[in-house]
């Protein structure tokens, strides 16, 4: 479905990945291809390595930017050594949206059976920006935007919706009073 201009959301998209470049992100392609297909605005991208403070620092220079309303990142969610998406942004969120983890693990449960539970896919609230980290995988990508994001970030989807919820997410500390 496509929005008008004041329902599209502008995304950043955040790959986590020691290994991936720019032509081996098939991850942060899908996500990309999903959330304009949608008719939402790609607000930024990036890739990481999987390092707490490498994440935490482009993350928190999107929160911190009132051009941003949703954060997607993939990568650095499993249970390696290396894997720190989740610490890296616990901090950095207000609310944690729980449900989306779960929701999550319960959706991929259909798909993967009980390897999902290797998945640590968190999300939150931060600075009134939507944050939300999935696994690294393609399919990973495609079950989340798919099953879950796609009607969140949609205005028109009912009973609710995150994208509807956005704006009232502001209220006591709207990213515009400070500049």
């Amino acid at each position: 479905m496509s929005h008008s201009a004041d329902q599209a959301l502008a995304i950043a998209v955040l790959t986590v990945s020691d290994t991936r470049g720019p032509d081996e992100d098939t991850s942060g392609d899908l996500l990309v291809d999903r959330l304009e297909q949608a008719g939402h605005r790609l607000a930024g991208r990036r890739i990481v390595r999987d390092d707490v403070y490498e994440i935490r620092a482009v993350v928190s220079a999107w929160i911190a930017n009132p051009e941003i309303n949703a954060i997607l990142t993939t990568g650095g969610t499993g249970f390696t050594g290396r894997d720190s998406t989740p610490e890296a942004l616990a901090p950095l969120f207000d609310k944690t949206i729980d449900g989306f983890g779960e929701l999550f693990r319960h959706v991929s449960y259909r798909e993967i059976g009980s390897s999902t539970i290797q998945s640590r896919a968190v999300a939150g609230l931060a600075n009134a920006t939507l944050v939300f980290a999935v696994p690294g995988s393609t399919n990973a990508c495609r079950t989340a935007w798919d099953k879950i994001l796609k009607n969140q970030f949609d205005a028109s989807f009912k009973p609710c919706n995150f994208a509807e919820l956005l704006p009232r997410s502001r209220e006591g500390h709207d990213k515009t009073e400070t500049q």
